[in-house]
Parts: C-alpha cells; structure tokens; sequence
C-alpha cells in the first residue's frame, strides 16, 4: 500500500477490561507491533467510542497501537453512564491504562473531542507525552458548543430542523436542556429517539459532501446513545475544563512536539480554532486540508493524519 493512505485491516493482539472508579468499566486493546513505540488513539464525542478502522491509521509493523473506550462509551460499560464521568476521571484513566500497560510515554493521537481529551492528558502529565497529532480542533469552549447547537444552521439547515423538529415548540428555547432531559429519561421509548436524532444530525454534517454511510453508523443505537447523551452532559458542564480553558495552560507542553490537521470546510470545528491552538503552541505545525470537513475518514484528512504520524517515527 503506497504510504499516506490508511494502513491495511489487523485484529487486535490483546484486549481487556479494566475496572475504573465509580464503578465504570473501561475496554481497551493493543494491536500492531508489541515492541514499536507506543501511540494512543484518542475517540471523540465525547461518548463515540473507537472502532476498528481507527487502527488503520498507524503503520502496524512499526506502532504499538492502544485504542479504549472512554467511560460510558462503546465497549466500556456501563454504557451511557454519567455519573463519575468528567473530563477529570477521562484523564486519570488514560493515566491508569498508562501505567497498567507499563508505558513510560507514548504518542497521543486525537480528533474533535478526541483533540481535546489529548490536550488535558498532555497539560497535565506532559512527562508521559511524546507529542500530539491532533484533527478538528475542539477547545470545549461555550461558543464552540453554541456553534454546534445553532450556529449550523447557517450551513446546514436542514439537518438542524430535523434536529430542533425532534423536540416540542416550547423545548426549543433550551436545545440542549431539552435534549438531556430526554436522553437521561430511563424510558428507552423517549432517550432512543432523542439520541439517534442528536446522533444523526452530527453526522450530517461531518462531512464536506453527504455520506449516507457516515450517517448510518451515527444512527446506529449504541453508537447514538453513547454519544448523545455523553456529549450532551459534557456541554451542559462546559466539558469539564478548567477555568480559562486549555489554551490558558499551554504552556505546560510548548516544548511537545505536535501535528494539526484540520479541514478547511469543518463545520463541526471550524477551523479557525485550530489557528488559534497552532498559534498558542510553539512546537506545532498546521496542515490545512483544502477540500475536506471534520470527520477523519475523508480522503484528505485520512492522508494528511497517516503522513503526519509517519513524521513521528524518529520516536523510537
């Protein structure tokens, strides 16, 4: 396969479970080399999950490749539980699957969420980080989670009254109070509809054109209730981030070396938030990809994060 295209299908050599704090449950696996320089992958959402594409974009017969699933999301059980889920515990599982793997430190590799998630682990325990590769900049601040809940409209408006049609008139005022109290409603016959609704509208418009595909596995129910109603309690909490933000802290990883990748078309995460991380950051480069949105599996993208972890290799 010509180099700077996703690498081919493998399974994984190892999984397991490994019992967290407040009685979460967090799944994870290694697959690739077990003697290469270790690289986690980071999911977004919150509450996505990983798949196993997301192995495809490390080479495997270089890269010891370490996927989980962040609490209450995918694998991890239980599933869509918020309780002792903040950004906070995120960051000190990754420190305790760190230290249960016997890692000293390790490549982090991170998209929307994903990126953001990376960014705290990294500020807080920058000893453990070999450097960042980073797609569709999230910084978790409130105009970014306004942007989501209305300011698409402007670009994609039909997703977003398919979106707001979900809830009654009144509701409409408060989206996203609206939508929470429907996703942590125990009736399945009221947080289904929701999450896949919540879900379907962020995978309409991850793309820069219409992708069905992407759509579908949105809407697909595990995925859909894992990311709905996770996503929607990290942003009704300002996702859990510190007082003045992550770009306040940035000087704790200067020094990192970093990738961004960013579609220029991103709607999700536009891109001049990614400007604004690069330009904060001393030791990043910015790739800009001309002809892509937010989701990581467009052609562009995809290739632009596989050559940007190829620049990495001199970590061994």
């Amino acid at each position: 396969m010509p180099r700077g295209d996703l690498f081919p299908e493998i399974g994984p050599f190892e999984t397991g479970f490994l019992p967290l704090s407040g009685g979460h449950v967090m799944y994870w696996e290694q697959a690739g080399n077990p003697h290469g320089p270790p690289v986690l992958f980071l999911h977004g959402g919150p509450g996505a999950g990983a798949g196993a594409v997301h192995r495809r974009f490390f080479d495997p017969g270089f890269w010891r490749i370490i996927l989980f699933d962040q609490r209450g999301a995918g694998r991890s059980r239980p599933l869509g539980r918020l309780e002792a889920n903040t950004t906070g515990h995120l960051v000190e599982d990754i420190e305790g699957l760190r230290r249960y793997l016997g890692i000293e430190r390790w490549l982090l590799f991170g998209g929307s969420w994903g990126s953001t998630l990376a960014l705290a682990y990294a500020q807080q325990f920058p000893a453990h980080v070999t450097g960042c590769v980073l797609r569709g900049v999230f910084l978790g601040r409130r105009e970014e989670v306004e942007w989501f809940l209305y300011g698409l409209a402007a670009f994609f408006p039909d997703a977003h009254a398919a979106f707001v049609g979900h809830l009654g008139e009144p509701e409409r005022a408060d989206v996203l109070g609206a939508y929470l109290r429907r996703l942590t409603d125990l009736d399945p016959a009221v947080h289904g509809p929701a999450a896949r609704a919540w879900s379907v509208y962020e995978g309409s418009c991850s793309t820069l054109l219409p992708s069905p595909d992407t759509v579908a596995s949105f809407a697909a129910d595990r995925t859909a209730l894992g990311l709905a109603r996770i996503e929607a309690h990290y942003f009704a909490h300002d996702l859990f981030l510190p007082p003045g933000g992550l770009l306040a802290r940035m000087d704790r990883i200067a020094h990192v070396r970093a990738e961004i990748v960013q579609g220029r078309y991103d709607m999700i995460c536009p891109a001049h938030t990614a400007f604004e991380l690069a330009a904060a950051w001393p030791s990043a480069r910015l790739t800009l990809v001309p002809d892509a949105g937010h989701s990581a599996l467009e052609p562009g993208v995809r290739r632009a994060l596989v050559a940007a972890v190829e620049r990495f290799r001199d970590l061994a």
